[in-house]
């Protein structure tokens, strides 16, 4: 969605670029070259990156590969805590913000499709979570079962059942705690948008044209992470008492292949080809939701002119 029109040439918006893609199709390394062309400054929109000692498993740009360029929104929230959606919008406009004040421009990077959607369409005015009310569903989930809870929400609301994978404990819990909270469902408040922030969203989406090249760089990435100590990451995760399969942090494609694996629950060769197959179906959730993205130029993984054609589309 570009913005640009509703401001007058005198009175233009400061430019604010991402670069949208699936895991694994290049766009640290793209951003991190377009920040040195243009002078700026990398806002990290990656529901993974977030998390502190998650390191190797979340492809985590290192110090060196960050070539000195300065990277927000990484290493910001401890694993057994949550990071929402709002939450991530609130700190990307102060990011925005501090890098424009410096008269630096804000590259914002990533995959998690959500984390874009809620930054640049807008975010619904959605209830506070209620401890009390989650504890009730909670309870009715232990007794009934989760595919219960899915059916209930379905009934209540058919689209946000439609979205919501029936094996998705946190989204069904939090659809079902909006609805009891305010008697509307998640898709009725999530239909009202604010104001759209001032700013002009220039947007690249990057992805290999050929499928079969992503699930190859996808199982190279995966099997560079198992050399790189991956094992050893997620066995000093194990020892933080406070973690579990179901936080959203070990929920995360490779964890939580990994901590099954640990728990003696697969074989290692088992869990290295269930960590792949996990991560193409991340990848083809993110093609699937940049396919339906309206406003996004697209540009193909490994194509060296990538830099000069964004430099043409921004000012």
């Amino acid at each position: 969605m570009n913005h640009s029109s509703e401001a007058q040439p005198s009175e233009r918006l400061p430019q604010v670029i991402t670069i949208m893609g699936p895991t694994a199709s290049g766009k640290t390394a793209l951003a991190i070259e377009l920040a040195k062309a243009i002078d700026g400054e990398i806002i990290s929109v990656d529901s993974a990156l977030i998390y502190q000692g998650m390191d190797i498993g979340t492809a985590k740009p290192s110090a060196e590969e960050q070539a000195g360029i300065k990277h927000w929104l990484i290493d910001i929230v401890e694993p057994q805590n949550g990071y929402s959606v709002a939450e991530f919008c609130q700190d990307a406009i102060v990011c925005i913000e501090d890098i424009l004040r410096r008269g630096k421009v804000p590259i914002l990077t990533g995959g998690t499709m959500m984390y874009f959607n809620g930054l640049i369409k807008g975010l619904s005015s959605l209830p506070v979570a209620d401890e009390k009310t989650r504890a009730q569903i909670q309870l009715f989930i232990k007794e009934h079962g989760l595919q219960a809870a899915h059916k209930q929400l379905s009934d209540i609301d058919p689209e946000s059942g439609l979205r919501i994978n029936e094996n998705d404990p946190q989204r069904i819990v939090r659809a079902l705690e909006v609805h009891a909270l305010t008697g509307k469902t998640m898709t009725a408040l999530q239909a009202i948008k604010p104001d759209p922030l001032p700013y002009e969203f220039m947007q690249f989406s990057l992805m290999p044209n050929d499928r079969a090249l992503l699930h190859e760089r996808i199982a190279l990435r995966f099997d560079l992470m198992l050399q790189h100590n991956f094992e050893e990451e997620v066995k000093k995760l194990r020892q933080n008492t406070a973690l579990h399969i179901d936080l959203p942090a070990i929920r995360s494609v490779g964890y939580r292949q990994m901590w099954q694996y640990l728990d003696g629950e697969c074989q290692f060769d088992e869990m290295r080809e269930k960590g792949i197959i996990a991560t193409r179906q991340l990848a083809k959730r993110q093609i699937t939701w940049l396919r339906g993205w309206e406003g996004a130029i697209s540009l193909e993984t490994g194509n060296p002119e990538n830099v000069a054609l964004i430099l043409q589309y921004i000012r």
